[in-house]
């Protein structure tokens, strides 16, 4: 009962919040680029003034955000993005969170290396303690690679959930170009294999966020009320919106950039066919009757992930309507204030958001979409 209650007002809030964007929707629909910039700005500024983070101003909730800031600043050029890059570093003190060995904790490490790329100043950017991080996180031993240190997530490999394939190899990929030290590239290969591996479903085309999802067979496998595999919107979203960062910074010719490029497009396929009516992907992607929404950090980060294939080559043209169709129920979650709705809370798996939930990774999803919205044909 509670739960149906929680879908009807869900929908209903969202009708409303799309009546109250129509002029907004209508302008983004037609790639008005005026539009997306303002509307863009109005969600940095809003977010901002608002700051938010999980655990501390260096967490990954943070680095999402900033990178979807630093894409945007790669666009547009404005450099009021710029400006909350380099304020977020200074009181940084350019640091990544503790945890030396948890991939989220070096996700805030990517806007530090896009500073140290754009700034013309030498010795701006202090990327120590990035460099510190990723030799410890990849090259000293910890529990996790000596797959001892057991758990009901059975984290027994270095990146034992999906969301880390966001986290952290965009950001040894572009360490890697940035230093031109190919050991990064490898050491990022091989822990990216491993979660491959053990978390993507060849038969969905989707990646389970841990091992508690992952379908053995058993009477214990995680289903769906329609019988369905649990497939997290958001969490696929971290992986082909990760995807889509690595691919725009790794080597043409790098030997295994080709099973990138087949990931990606495997999954890039799977979300098109399943994208609901009105553009925005459900919090479970298999049984998106559950919480009959749309969710925006999941749909901002395949907005993004869609738009970058079609901009670069890997997605054909025809799908440019499904990814302006999405962009239109993004922009529609926009508040009037620029703060941007519907996220689903923290979480590691399918739940309801609302028009008045918000995360500052949302903004960033968000950010991240506009930011190749802009560049469509």
């Amino acid at each position: 009962m509670k739960k149906s209650i929680v879908v009807l007002l869900s929908v209903l809030t969202l009708i409303s919040c799309s009546k109250s964007q129509t002029a907004v929707v209508e302008k983004s629909a037609n790639l008005d680029h005026t539009a997306i910039k303002k509307s863009m700005i109005k969600a940095l500024e809003w977010q901002e003034a608002h700051p938010i983070f999980a655990i501390a101003p260096t967490d990954w909730t943070a680095g999402a955000y900033y990178t979807g800031v630093a894409r945007a600043h790669k666009t547009t050029k404005n450099m009021m993005y710029m400006a909350a890059l380099k304020n977020q570093a200074y009181w940084n003190k350019w640091q990544t969170y503790d945890r030396l060995h948890h991939a989220d904790d070096v996700a805030i490490s990517y806007s530090y290396l896009y500073v140290a790329r754009n700034e013309k100043r030498r010795n701006f950017a202090d990327l120590e303690p990035t460099k510190k991080f990723l030799d410890t996180h990849l090259f000293e031993d910890n529990n996790w690679k000596a797959g001892t240190n057991k758990s009901k997530e059975d984290k027994t490999i270095l990146w034992w959930w999906c969301d880390a394939l966001f986290m952290a190899p965009p950001v040894v990929n572009l360490y890697a170009k940035h230093t031109k030290q190919p050991k990064y590239l490898e050491a990022m290969h091989k822990y990216y294999m491993e979660a491959y591996n053990r978390l993507y479903d060849k038969e969905e085309n989707l990646f389970a966020r841990d091992m508690r999802f992952v379908w053995k067979g058993t009477k214990e496998d995680r289903k769906e009320p329609n019988g369905k595999k649990v497939f997290w919107s958001r969490g696929n979203g971290w992986v082909i919106g990760g995807l889509a960062l690595l691919l725009d910074d790794m080597p043409k010719d790098y030997e295994h950039r080709d099973f990138y490029v087949s990931l990606y497009k495997e999954m890039a396929a799977k979300i098109l066919e399943i994208q609901p009516e009105d553009g925005l992907w459900r919090t479970s992607l298999l049984s998106p009757e559950s919480y009959n929404h749309g969710e925006v950090s999941g749909s901002g980060f395949y907005t993004f992930a869609l738009a970058w294939g079609i901009n670069n080559g890997l997605l054909d043209k025809k799908h440019t309507s499904a990814v302006k169709k999405a962009w239109s129920g993004l922009a529609a979650c926009q508040h009037e204030d620029g703060r941007v709705g519907w996220v689903q809370n923290i979480g590691a798996f399918p739940e309801p958001a609302s028009a008045d939930s918000w995360q500052n990774f949302g903004t960033g999803a968000y950010l991240l979409a506009g930011s190749e919205i802009l560049k469509l044909k």
